[in-house]
Formats: C-alpha cells, sequence, structure tokens
C-alpha cells in the first residue's frame, strides 16, 4: 500500500508519495541529510519525519526517539566503515607497515566521502550502554585497526603493546580526519595533504617506537 499524492493520514495531514515498506530507510536518508545540514544535535525527531514525508507519529513504528534513528545511522556507518576499513586492509598486504598506512588513508577518505555518517558515529554523543548493537558495530571497525597493529607490533623491534598502538593510530587517524579531512565545512584548511599530515604522523611515531627509518 502506498502514499497517494492528496491522501490524508489519521491526523488529516497531505502525504507525499510514498511506501510504507521503505518507512525506515526513508527516515535514515531524512537523518542523514538533516546531520549533513545541521549535524547531528541540530534537528528534531520530527523534523525527521517531515523531512521523510511522514506524520510525526510515523516513525514511532521503527523507533522509540530521536536517539534510536541516530544509533542506528550511526550503526549503518559503522557496518560501512567496517567494510570499507577491511577492503583496504586487505589482510596486510603487501606488507604490515604499507597496509597500515592505506589503512590510516581510508580513514580520511571515509570521513571526507562519508561526513554525515561520520558525523552520527563519532559526534552524536549517544550512550552505547543504552544500544549495544551500535557498540557491537564500532568494535568490528577498531577490530580491524587492532588486527593491523598486532601485525605491525611484530615487525617492529621493541614490541609495544598491539592495543596501546591500535589505539594511538585510530587517534592519529581520527584527529587528523576530524580536524583536516572531513567533507563538510568542519573541516579545517592545512598547507598540505592530510593524507601527507598523517603519514609524517606514523612515520615520526614508528620511528619512535625502533622501525626502520625511510
Amino acid at each position: 500500500m502506498a502514499w497517494s499524492g492528496n491522501k490524508e493520514d489519521g491526523e488529516g495531514k497531505s502525504r507525499r508519495g510514498y511506501h510504507h515498506g521503505n518507512l525506515r530507510e526513508a527516515l535514515i536518508a531524512a537523518a542523514l541529510d538533516l546531520i549533513g545540514a545541521k549535524g547531528p544535535a541540530g534537528f528534531t525527531f520530527a523534523e525527521a519525519a517531515r523531512s521523510a514525508g511522514v506524520s510525526a507519529a510515523a516513525p514511532y513504528r521503527h523507533f522509540r526517539d530521536r536517539d534510536e534513528l541516530l544509533a542506528d545511522v550511526a550503526r549503518q556507518g559503522f557496518e560501512r566503515f567496517e567494510q570499507f576499513l577491511s577492503n583496504v586492509w586487505n589482510e596486510g598486504r603487501p606488507d604490515a607497515r604499507t597496509a597500515v598506512n592505506h589503512l590510516g588513508k581510508a580513514y580520511l577518505a571515509f570521513a571526507r566521502t562519508e561526513p554525515a555518517y561520520y558525523s552520527a558515529m563519532f559526534e552524536a554523543n549517544l550512550s552505547l550502554d543504552d544500544h549495544p548493537e551500535l557498540r557491537k558495530a564500532g568494535d568490528r571497525a577498531f577490530d580491524i585497526v587492532r588486527k593491523a597493529a598486532e601485525e605491525l607490533s611484530a615487525t617492529l623491534p621493541s614490541r609495544p603493546p598491539s592495543l596501546m598502538l591500535a589505539l594511538h593510530i585510530w587517534s592519529f587517524s581520527h584527529g587528523i580526519a576530524s580536524l583536516f579531512a572531513r567533507g563538510d565545512s568542519g573541516r579545517r584548511n592545512l598547507p598540505m595533504s592530510p593524507e601527507d599530515l598523517l603519514e609524517a604522523a606514523m612515520l615520526v611515531y614508528l620511528e619512535g617506537l625502533g622501525g626502520p627509518k625511510t
């Protein structure tokens, strides 16, 4: 069953063309548009419904509240992010250090090409205890970085703890992505490419851990 152009719902409000089976997807798409325009804290549940072309009551069929909608957007973002990182990591080929550099650059690319997802994932201030599926999705993405850190650590004479190494790689990548590589108005100007900045930071860091100079 579909909404016709002038059909009214039970609240007497006109709806534009819309198919019931796509309500969740329509709300997520609307939320992404609003996040891109206003940030994850800049819109209401009612605005998301209006943007999707449905009544203010319709979103409650799928989401308890605005935070649950945001959590679903963020979860989808982490699932995309996980696949993005996994493809680039490519099981550590051709070698761990090169693959880690590729991983960091992929982090920057995701922030640039998916700024709305990126904001929902990292700036929505959602409680992970309240949204366990979001926590699991984020953990799966981080597990790729941790696996990369384990392989990279094995190549370093100091053999740093892999979790520490993973957190440092994540922090370098996230900081540079958030400041300089976003695909929205939140990015800052930089006299070099974000990729060059990240590569230089990793070079200095790994040399400090006893890695080979290049």
